[in-house]
């Protein structure tokens, strides 16, 4: 085998991995996690533009190689290209799927544009006389409001707290929501 460990096998090295792999020695998985991953996850990386999201998917490309290691021909080509099909297009499946643009809608905004571009730390509600209108609305809907904009809860973080179902939670908050409208409309103009 060749001396540096990130050095790529060469075509007889990679045939007689192979054959170590259908044996089943997970020996030769360690030695193909060492030579190809980093390569494997730089085109990942390419295509996801997400370097911990990559790091998952070279982790489940690298399962499907182990299980469908059977699959390769060495006839269509050399091991390494064959892997990185195999990892490109799990990454690709992945950019499709709902999963990936369920993360990629909700991770999290730290360092970026949109966390600037949030109210100044100094902003109170109170100043603006929002927690006397809610001294308007019904018991069962302020304690929602509290909580939510108040409280900084989440929808589901207030359901919790307050014992109640999720859908009631929205439900009070959306009709909160519009008494306070209606009740800020005279104040407003």
């Amino acid at each position: 085998m060749t001396s540096t460990a990130s050095a790529l096998l060469t075509t007889e090295e990679e045939l007689a991995l192979v054959e170590r792999m259908l044996a089943r020695d997970e020996r030769a998985l360690c030695l193909l996690q060492e030579r190809y991953a980093r390569h494997l996850q730089q085109a990942i990386v390419r295509l996801v533009r997400d370097e911990v999201l990559a790091q998952d998917l070279l982790q489940e490309g690298l399962l499907k190689i182990w299980l469908s290691i059977d699959r390769y021909d060495p006839a269509r080509g050399r091991l390494s290209t064959w892997m990185m099909r195999v990892c490109c297009n799990h990454a690709i499946d992945a950019l499709r799927s709902p999963a990936f643009r369920f993360y990629n809608a909700n991770k999290s905004l730290d360092g970026s544009s949109a966390q600037r571009a949030q109210a100044p730390a100094t902003f109170n509600p109170d100043h603006i006389g929002l927690r006397e209108l809610t001294s308007e609305l019904k018991p069962r809907l302020r304690e929602v409001i509290e909580l939510l904009y108040f409280g900084g809860c989440t929808q589901v973080e207030a359901a919790e707290q307050l014992g109640i179902p999720l859908a009631t939670v929205k439900t009070r908050a959306r009709t909160a929501l519009g008494v306070l409208a209606r009740v800020a409309r005279p104040v407003l103009r």
